[in-house]
């Protein structure tokens, strides 16, 4: 059996798409490009782009230039557990500029499409052996937009102290 690939419907920006995520993520690249035909029936003109066929650190993925009748929705999210703190600020920031800053690490960026992005430091704070510093992490994390370890951190310790 072939890997699944996550096919991603964008309307005509889907080689755009690619292309930015592509610059974003490291290990991640283009591996190919198809067009409209005549023989295909489309919503676009013939010679557009109909899929791009990319690789984001090793998993795969398909953008679709299949027209506007399925827009992107929070159902279905790219998550990006990031390395460190200041690798997820970088993301947030590049992906969320000019689409949608949501809470917890949500954003949509540009194009709609819906990541999650965090610092991976943040699923270790989560299995904290104390329940009550466990519970900390996480009311700091939903009262956050882009997430902040150092502030969760802070809480946890100031969760052992009260």
């Amino acid at each position: 059996m072939l890997p699944v690939t996550t096919c991603l419907w964008f309307n005509t920006e889907g080689e755009e798409a690619a292309t930015f995520y592509v610059s974003l993520v490291p290990n991640s690249r283009i591996t190919k490009v198809t067009h409209y035909t005549v023989e295909t029936p489309s919503p676009n003109p013939v010679g557009s782009v109909l899929t791009v066929d990319f690789e984001l650190n090793g998993q795969r993925f398909q953008a679709l230039n299949g027209g506007p009748e399925f827009p992107f929705t929070e159902a279905a999210s790219l998550v990006l557990a990031c390395d460190d703190q200041e690798e997820a600020n970088r993301l947030w920031e590049t992906l969320g500029t000019g689409g949608e800053f949501g809470p917890c690490g949500w954003l949509k960026d540009r194009f709609g499409l819906s990541w999650q992005i965090y610092p991976s430091e943040l699923d270790e704070l989560f299995e904290d052996p104390d329940p009550q510093r466990a519970a900390a992490a996480m009311r700091t994390m939903l009262s956050q937009s882009r997430i902040d370890v150092a502030e969760i951190k802070s809480a946890m310790e100031a969760a052992v102290r009260t």
